[in-house]
């Protein structure tokens, strides 16, 4: 993360150009948006609705997981660590099960903290971290697993991920001879991880690389929104392909990474998640939370969840299909904003504070 170019910098940048091309599609009662995520709407704190959180059939495994998950990297951006925990433990008690997590997030301060709040929860969760290895071999990759399993205070994960494919070359550095696939290979032999799978948010080519290789992918973990359908769509051009397989599909930045198009007042923050909760062959949506207000709006959504219909869904479609077919609402696709440190320094390109966006 640049030290000079902050997230709420980002955040007023794209907000501020996005407002002139909203005019006629802006939604009414729009939320806040935090510098890292979702607020709760003006007025304060939602109550969450009756119900309960769905389960899903995690893919082909036969494991169950909740519709909704937490995003890991968030919880090392709460001010208060007290707070931190207290999302998990209120995240759990609703029914939540599925928490994401990776080694590099913030230099392995959010897998610490999920591993703190997770004492003596452990077991009725679904845990889930990615290995940070982009381009690096298997060795790199093992050496971080135990890292992440310290760090996480478990003898083992549910599932494992290779973290960030986004690059073009990507798909070829993981299944090179002694790259990281190895290492999701041994770590699954050896009983350190349940199920195995892969993530990125740049372009689907990229997915469908991954998928073209002979490799059992338990899940695969991808963007998925309503501005995606009109600018490289994982959700038209990846999901189908991971269902084919059986494998788990994982959505995540249902905001569209933080929040602008809801900031902008394009859609609102339930419209956003209930459309990517409500995507044909979606597993489990994941939202980073940095607040126990926006945990307590994304449980709203979820208790006694009402999938959209296929109209509902085309009408939101196209009522945002005006300001989402240049992808600046969606700047992980179309900038290097977004793009892990150690990746960008792997494949030569400049740092966050030479290159921004």
């Amino acid at each position: 993360m640049s030290k000079t170019t902050t997230r709420r910098d980002l955040l007023s940048f794209v907000t501020t150009s996005a407002a002139l091309a909203v005019t006629g599609c802006a939604h009414a009662g729009a939320a806040s948006v935090s510098s890292y995520g979702l607020t709760a709407a003006k007025g304060g704190s939602p109550v969450p609705a009756s119900g309960t959180i769905p389960r899903r059939p995690f893919g082909h495994t036969g494991v169950e997981v909740s519709a909704i998950g937490v995003g890991g990297s968030h919880l090392a951006e709460v001010k208060d660590p007290g707070d931190a925990i207290r999302i998990v433990h209120e995240a759990i008690d609703a029914g939540v099960t599925f928490f994401d997590n990776a080694w590099e997030y913030h230099d392995g301060k959010s897998e610490e903290v999920l591993g703190r709040a997770l004492q003596g929860k452990r077991d009725g969760v679904f845990l889930m971290t990615k290995v940070c290895t982009h381009g690096r071999d298997a060795k790199v990759g093992m050496q971080q697993l135990e890292e992440s399993l310290r760090r996480l205070r478990t003898d083992h994960l549910d599932l494992w991920q290779i973290h960030e494919c986004v690059y073009d070359d990507d798909p070829e550095l993981h299944f090179a001879k002694g790259g990281v696939v190895e290492a999701l290979e041994r770590a699954k032999k050896e009983g350190k991880v349940r199920y195995l799978g892969f993530t990125g948010h740049k372009d689907p080519k990229i997915h469908l690389a991954m998928l073209a290789h002979p490799f059992p992918f338990d899940s695969a973990q991808m963007p998925l929104n309503a501005f995606d359908a009109s600018f490289h769509s994982f959700e038209q051009r990846v999901v189908p392909e991971a269902r084919k397989r059986g494998m788990a599909v994982i959505g995540m930045k249902s905001m569209g990474g933080h929040g602008q198009a809801v900031t902008a007042g394009v859609v609102s923050p339930e419209e956003s998640l209930r459309y990517a909760m409500s995507v044909p062959g979606v597993t489990v949506t994941v939202s980073g939370i940095d607040s126990l207000d926006v945990l307590h709006q994304n449980i709203a959504v979820a208790r006694g969840f009402t999938p959209m219909t296929p109209e509902q869904m085309d009408a939101l479609r196209a009522r945002v299909a005006p300001v989402a077919g240049d992808g600046h609402f969606e700047l992980y696709k179309t900038t290097k904003y977004y793009d892990a440190r150690v990746g960008r320094e792997q494949h030569g390109y400049p740092t966050h504070d030479e290159l921004p966006l």
